[in-house]
């Protein structure tokens, strides 16, 4: 009996520290992240995944800073550096304000062979994705927002980039 317990101690640490889905794994579900218990700063507080210049999508999001966007942003922008083979060089994630996301989409650079595409989205740690192509590679906004001139209704889906205009009632 008193060998038992050593010998079962030892298998318990082993399968921590050998299992594939213990601390070196990268099945993170960073979806399913928890609203912060920290009270907001300003209302509509809202945070990023944040990092510059990470070498892929996982390292990013796991050691992300976790803090409150500054007042004068309102998106989230990813920016992801890659190379013709699709692997990436460099991803930066930060709060934005909306002239920051003004160029989204992808641009190819001729002379280096790298693609950058840069995504801005509204909502609390939305950025968790890395934008590779135009599809999505977008400015994702969940709120309504209301234009200047027509009187109507802008509703932009982030999951599905569509444009619904609505009449205001």
């Amino acid at each position: 009996m008193l060998l038992l317990c050593p010998a079962l101690a030892l298998a318990v640490v082993q399968t921590f520290i050998f299992s594939e889905n213990w601390a070196f794994a990268k099945n993170i579900n960073f979806y399913n992240v928890r609203p912060p218990l920290d009270p907001t700063p300003f209302p509509n507080s809202f945070k990023c995944f944040t990092c510059e210049n990470a070498g892929d999508n996982y390292d990013c999001n796991r050691w992300a800073e976790d803090k409150w966007c500054p007042q004068n942003t309102q998106y989230c922008l990813t920016v992801h550096h890659f190379n013709s083979h699709g692997r990436s060089t460099s991803i930066t994630k930060k709060c934005a304000s909306r002239s920051e996301c003004h160029l989204v989409g992808c641009h190819h650079s001729r002379d280096s062979e790298h693609t950058e595409c840069r995504s801005c989205c509204e909502g609390m740690i939305c950025n968790v994705e890395l934008p590779t192509n135009h599809t999505n590679a977008i400015f994702a906004v969940m709120h309504a927002q209301r234009t200047s001139g027509g009187g109507t209704l802008a509703l932009y889906l982030p999951v599905l980039a569509w444009v619904f205009v609505l009449p205001l009632i």
